[in-house]
């Protein structure tokens, strides 16, 4: 497919990895990087499931609709500029778009100014972003207005169908998804602020770890200390955070580390 008919618009035809962290509103949090495990095969996705990609590259653009319809999720479109994007994204009115952070186009526009356009003008769409470099700051810009809905993964994460598929349905179903790269990036800037300065010493570095995705046994591995004690430490952080009373562990966790993500940026 040109690019030009990619913009044109039209229904399209039907390893282990280090996950990113993944976030289901409504239900308990996937794992994050479990220290390598596997978190078992997910579904494939309802024919409700639908998407939009966009991707300057004919190849790349291409092979991201055969691998979600793969998934099974109904490829409604694909674009090869922002501003093709946001036109099939209207017109279509998908779960979920998939688009490179940038793409040629006049005026500056590019895939990231397309995401965040749709995340003001049409917030029911749900946004995957996908990046050749790890680019941090770009990650909150989408998580300004909020959590849900919202994915930001590095481009060499396609190379796994299996965890792109899964990350793109999180996001599709309103979850939320931070590619373990740019969360690496974050934890090691070493700035605190707010509730986060009650932890203590030993707190901080379990929420380090949470951040990075480990499971307890992960963290309890990498400080050298029991189990038990991880898991008191969490309970501590919860406290102090004010999450004591939110619905499940996996969600508290996942507050956790956003709490202490944005405390970072």
């Amino acid at each position: 497919m040109s690019d030009e008919d990619a913009d044109a618009g039209g229904t399209m035809s039907a390893n282990t990895a280090t996950k990113p962290v993944f976030h289901r509103r409504g239900g308990p949090m996937t794992a994050a990087f479990t220290d390598g495990a596997a978190a078992g095969t997910t579904p494939a996705a309802a024919p409700s499931a639908r998407v939009v990609v966009a991707d300057d590259h004919a190849l790349v653009r291409e092979g991201l609709v055969r691998v979600l319809e793969r998934g099974g999720f109904a490829v409604m479109g694909a674009a090869a500029t922002a501003d093709g994007l946001l036109g099939q994204a209207r017109a279509h009115q998908p779960d979920v778009v998939v688009t490179d952070i940038q793409m040629p186009a006049g005026n500056g526009r590019d895939g990231m100014w397309a995401a965040l356009e749709l995340r003001r003008s049409n917030p029911e769409i749900a946004v995957v972003v996908l990046s050749q470099n790890l680019e941090a700051d770009f990650a909150f810009d989408l998580l300004e207005a909020g959590a849900s809905g919202v994915g930001y993964m590095l481009k060499e994460k396609i190379a796994n169908p299996e965890l792109f598929v899964d990350a793109v349905r999180t996001v599709a179903a309103g979850g939320s998804v931070l590619d373990p790269d740019v969360v690496s990036c974050l934890v090691r800037r070493g700035r605190v602020s707010g509730p986060l300065e009650e932890l203590t010493p030993r707190e901080r570095e379990v929420l380090v770890l949470m951040a990075e995705g480990r499971s307890n046994t992960g963290i309890a591995a990498g400080l050298f200390i029991t189990v038990p004690a991880v898991e008191r430490h969490v309970t501590g952080i919860f406290t102090k955070l004010g999450l004591q009373h939110t619905d499940t562990d996996q969600h508290r966790r996942v507050l956790a580390v956003l709490a202490y993500l944005q405390a970072e940026a």
